[in-house]
């Protein structure tokens, strides 16, 4: 059978995968901000100070990059293992490009490379490894069920 024919609509298992990765780790992390009291900072990137709205937002950012771990990641993520390793790579990539370049970006700030060792980025890279590994190990049940 044809890779077309098992999937008419032309989305692959890795992105799926990954969407539903990302939103599982997404929840994870989204709980976490909720307990550190980070969400309303990610509402701030649409000038709000909603804990919901940062949580929303945090949640369709979380989706899109799980689907770009399927992506990118998702051949060499095919067991447990490998999902948990290649997620928490990919986890603390997007520590590095959300909270301390992107992020501050958008919000006219500047990049904050600077910062990455006070105490509330370090609370930040825990929260994107654990979203990754998260990511990783549920992209990796995905694809194997």
């Amino acid at each position: 059978m044809t890779t077309l024919a098992q999937n008419p609509g032309g989305i692959s298992q890795k992105m799926v995968g990954g969407v539903v990765g990302g939103l599982v780790g997404g929840a994870i992390f989204g709980a976490m901000m909720g307990m550190m009291g980070m969400l309303p900072m990610v509402a701030g990137l649409i000038g709000s100070t909603s804990a919901l709205a940062g949580f929303v937002i945090h949640m369709i950012i979380s989706a899109v990059i799980g689907v770009s771990f399927g992506v990118l990641f998702g051949a060499q993520s095919s067991t447990f293992g490998r999902g948990a390793l290649w997620g928490g790579i990919y986890g603390a990539i997007w520590w590095v490009l959300g909270p301390l370049v992107i992020m501050p970006l958008m919000m006219g700030m500047g990049i904050q490379l600077g910062a990455a060792f006070s105490g509330p980025m370090l609370m930040s890279l825990s929260g994107h490894l654990v979203y990754g590994v998260a990511t990783g190990l549920t992209f990796a049940g995905f694809i194997r069920r």
